[in-house]
């Protein structure tokens, strides 16, 4: 490689990959087969399957997993969108939204605490689907009280939250969470985490001004490919997004937080998939492919 290379120098782009993409992987085999393909951090999802968060012995196992993943040179970053951890019938449920949303505050804040105990870069969160009769004016007055929690417990603890717009959900885009931070007081730990694939699925800016529009408080990255009005995470070159400028862009920005996989739905081939995404995502960073 050489100096004007993306891929090295202090500079350079840290790609990870997201554990939902591994589901049908033990914790440790997963994080094993990542650093064997050339991964410099995991987005750990809490899940049953992977650090459960209500499950006993929690701060022996998170111990065991800081010491797994420093054994192996892995950065992390907590992602908290596990579908059916706290209400086996109802995906995502409860959220900040519902009528009683303890369940998801304790969630997050024990999210919180495992983060600062991994040395974790980030904690990521969502806002959720508005339940059914609760009036959006309500939602936003719960959200910003949930999140005012978790602020403090993140402040306390040191670790950075990175809020998501996610397609579908009462935050969906960056208007939203600029309005929610805004809400909140503008809490300097509260960032955002930002889904390149959503950003080419609904926001009205092209996806390097995406990039460049939050540079100032991007925490985490997740990158897919999407086509414009689909929420659909696909492997790259199969959406529309060009690539090497979304790469640039992030660099121009002096992000240096990871840039991970995010492939909740391609656990039947994991390790196939993990290694052409790291092919993909180097030879873009070179200005290769689209």
């Amino acid at each position: 490689m050489t100096a004007a290379d993306p891929l090295s120098g202090p500079g350079a782009l840290r790609f990870g990959y997201g554990t939902n993409g591994f589901a049908n992987h033990r914790l440790g085999d997963a994080l094993a087969v990542l650093a064997d393909l050339g991964y410099q951090g995991v987005a750990l999802t809490l899940d049953h399957d992977h650090l459960d968060p209500f499950a006993p012995g929690l701060m022996r196992r998170v111990a065991a997993v800081r010491r797994r993943l420093d054994a192996l040179g892995l950065a992390v970053v907590v992602e908290t969108g596990a579908r059916y951890l706290l209400d086996p019938w109802h995906k995502h449920a409860p959220t900040l939204l519902h009528d009683d949303p303890s369940r998801r505050v304790e969630f997050l804040r024990r999210a919180v605490r495992i983060g600062a105990d991994l040395g974790a870069e980030a904690v990521s969160f969502w806002a959720g689907v508005r339940p059914p009769g609760v009036p959006p004016d309500v939602a936003a007055d719960r959200l910003v009280a949930g999140c005012a929690v978790v602020c403090a417990e993140a402040a306390e603890a040191g670790v950075p939250l990175g809020f998501e717009p996610e397609p579908g959900m009462f935050v969906e885009d960056i208007a939203g969470w600029r309005r929610l931070r805004e809400a909140l007081g503008a809490p300097p730990g509260f960032g955002i985490t930002l889904d390149i694939g959503h950003c080419r699925c609904l926001e009205p800016l092209p996806v390097p001004r995406c990039v460049s529009e939050v540079a100032a408080y991007l925490v985490n990255v997740q990158i897919d490919d999407m086509r414009r009005g689909v929420h659909e995470h696909l492997e790259f070159g199969a959406g529309e997004i060009d690539f090497p400028p979304v790469l640039r862009a992030l660099a121009d920005a002096g992000y240096r937080g990871l840039v991970a996989v995010e492939l909740p739905r391609h656990s039947h081939a994991a390790p196939a998939v993990a290694a052409r995404s790291l092919d993909f995502l180097r030879a873009a960073s070179r200005g290769e492919g689209r």
